[in-house]
């Protein structure tokens, strides 16, 4: 630690120094360096202190990698995206979620589903909050028994019957090397998995995405069908390029991870 130290010390005074002076304190560290590798091990040991400079540095100037002596530079580029991995692992780290469900709940939903056959998650959601039970009407859907009821179609069923006219889009997000994050929309017809379209922001808005819509189909060939979630970048401009594209929106039932399809008419 003391050794980071001194060396933070002498990069906070280097701005100060001239250049031909730190051209000459470079060659001396260089001479020094071609001789104390002649009397060490191939393979030295550094410590998470001296694996951060390497990587501080390579982060700020990738070419940096030319001047490296003691080990191989992909090395310092294996330690880079550890860090990079750790880094994202911590800023994903779990906060809590939703409260469990008691399991006195779980049951009642369960009783009143066996015990009345026709009623619906709705029904139910609708009597559990006259008793007073605050509950998702999705919650509801989760814990019915589902034993007795008839089975209706699923919605692989759906997808597999009319993907010849579903398309599908949805954002990715890719990390850059400095830590930034870009969104790559994904625009797909299900029929023979065909990508139509790949778009890259940094600020992704409605406006953008009915762009990128109105790009990737021509109106003699959109799908008349399309998936897509209810992220908050698909706002009225995107509702209102897909009315105009001839799509009628419809809400898919909670069961299926909230997703929202748009049929085209």
């Amino acid at each position: 630690m003391i050794a980071f130290l001194s060396l933070l010390l002498h990069v906070m005074i280097s701005p100060f120094k001239t250049k031909a002076r730190l051209e000459a304190e470079i060659i001396l560290l260089r001479h020094q360096l071609n001789v104390v590798r002649r009397r060490v091990p191939s393979n030295p040991k550094l410590t998470v202190a001296d694996r951060l400079p390497f990587v501080w540095l390579y982060r700020l100037f990738p070419s940096v990698l030319d001047a490296v002596a003691i080990v191989q530079p992909e090395t310092v580029v294996r330690w880079h995206r550890k860090g990079f991995r750790l880094y994202w692992r911590w800023k994903s780290r779990s906060r809590g979620g939703r409260p469990r469900i008691p399991g006195e709940i779980r049951r009642l939903i369960q009783e009143m589903s066996l015990a009345n056959r026709l009623w619906g998650a709705p029904r139910i959601h609708g009597e559990l909050l006259r008793l007073g039970i605050d509950v998702a009407q999705s919650t509801v859907a989760k814990y019915m028994a589902r034993s007795g009821r008839g089975r209706s179609q699923t919605w692989k069923s759906f997808l597999h019957n009319h993907t010849a006219g579903i398309g599908a889009m949805d954002f990715l997000v890719v990390p850059t090397v400095g830590f930034r994050l870009l969104f790559v929309l994904v625009i797909m017809r299900h029929k023979h998995r065909r990508l139509i379209s790949l778009s890259v922001t940094a600020h992704p808005t409605a406006d953008w995405v009915a762009h990128q819509i109105t790009d990737a189909f021509p109106w003699d060939e959109a799908p008349e069908y399309m998936i897509r979630d209810r992220d908050g970048c698909y706002g009225q401009a995107v509702t209102k390029r897909l009315a105009g594209m001839a799509y009628a929106i419809t809400r898919s039932p909670g069961g299926h991870l909230g997703r929202t399809g748009m049929r085209r008419d």
